[in-house]
């Protein structure tokens, strides 16, 4: 009985971290929407730089109050990931740029099968049959409606490669850094926002004139921008940390596999409230086949020998010191 209740038990603890998760990231997505399309704020990259600010500020907060314990990170890892989510930001940002919104789109969704080749190489991780065609079919649904128009180029092709491979290796160095140093989700955001934050303020405004040919310092600030703008940054904090939990509790390729729901809704809420235009049957149904391979995702990969892992190659502190390393075969 026992044993049923710590089941249930992590099973409410999950549903909460991915709702936490998808009401956040669409929350700011539609905010974000507001702000650039109504108000004309088109400044991403210096956005998320005041994103990683506020984050930065609530964990020194915490930190003061002593809700958070003290915990210890490696500069170099500490530089690493922020040299992975950085160039994930501008690499996006660009490749957006470069490229048709059609290409773009195919871009985010080659973030699965690197995040899955990046599991199979280091973790040796094992997927099955009905988890890997689980995958197929939400990467076909979500292309169905939302890949319209594709043309690439040699440049925009280097942008979204290198945007799709930082991306997939930011969010696989979250699940390893917080099993690897025994840090909890909030711990390794207290360490890894304030660089982000650093580094995107003073490289953002530059990388966001070169994108736009527009002055972050020479916007005109009201009222109504900079309340958006606030509540951006607000938002933003709960998306981070949701982003880590979630990560940290399943993996990269979960995230990236369930977080298609996300688009999902941010396309039906669009259709809401800007209009009901380029809604039609094939993105209808582009949206029940990601929907159905999401949850059939959910339930291939929770069964027996759907996702295992044949080794566990990283050794938690004591064993490091000993210089042994124990292999494992587990469920993740």
């Amino acid at each position: 009985m026992a044993s049923l209740s710590k089941a249930d038990r992590k099973a409410t603890l999950d549903v909460a971290a991915w709702a936490f998760n998808v009401v956040t990231s669409v929350g700011i997505i539609m905010v974000n929407k507001a702000l650039m399309a109504k108000h004309g704020f088109s400044f991403a990259t210096t956005l998320t730089g005041l994103h990683f600010g506020t984050t930065t500020i609530m964990t020194i907060v915490l930190r003061c109050l002593g809700l958070v314990q003290s915990s210890h990170l490696p500069l170099p890892e500490l530089l690493k990931f922020v040299i992975f989510a950085n160039l994930s930001i501008v690499g996006m940002n660009v490749s957006l740029m470069w490229n048709s919104v059609g290409f773009y789109q195919i871009a985010k969704l080659c973030m699965i099968p690197v995040s899955c080749l990046l599991e199979v190489l280091f973790d040796k991780i094992h997927y099955s049959r009905d988890t890997k065609l689980s995958i197929v079919v939400v990467l076909i649904g979500v292309a169905v409606c939302t890949v319209t128009d594709v043309s690439v180029n040699t440049r925009g092709l280097i942008a979204a490669s290198i945007a799709v491979w930082c991306t997939a290796l930011q969010q696989y160095h979250i699940h390893i850094l917080q099993r690897k140093y025994s840090l909890t989700s909030f711990n390794l955001l207290s360490h890894t926002a304030p660089g982000q934050a650093a580094s995107l303020l003073l490289l953002g405004p530059f990388v966001d004139f070169w994108l736009t040919n527009k002055r972050v310092d020479a916007f005109d600030y009201t009222i109504a921008p900079v309340f958006f703008i606030l509540l951006s940054c607000l938002i933003a904090v709960g998306t981070n940390l949701s982003q880590f939990i979630c990560i940290g509790r399943f993996s990269a390729v979960s995230f990236q596999v369930l977080g298609h729901m996300k688009t999902i809704l941010v396309l039906i809420l669009g259709f809401l409230f800007f209009g009901k235009e380029g809604l039609n049957a094939h993105v209808i149904l582009g949206m029940i086949l990601a929907v159905v391979g999401m949850i059939w995702y959910g339930n291939a990969s929770s069964k027996p020998g759907g996702k295992e892992r044949r080794s566990y190659l990283i050794p938690d502190r004591s064993q490091r010191h000993a210089g042994s390393l124990e292999g494992t075969v587990g469920q993740v």
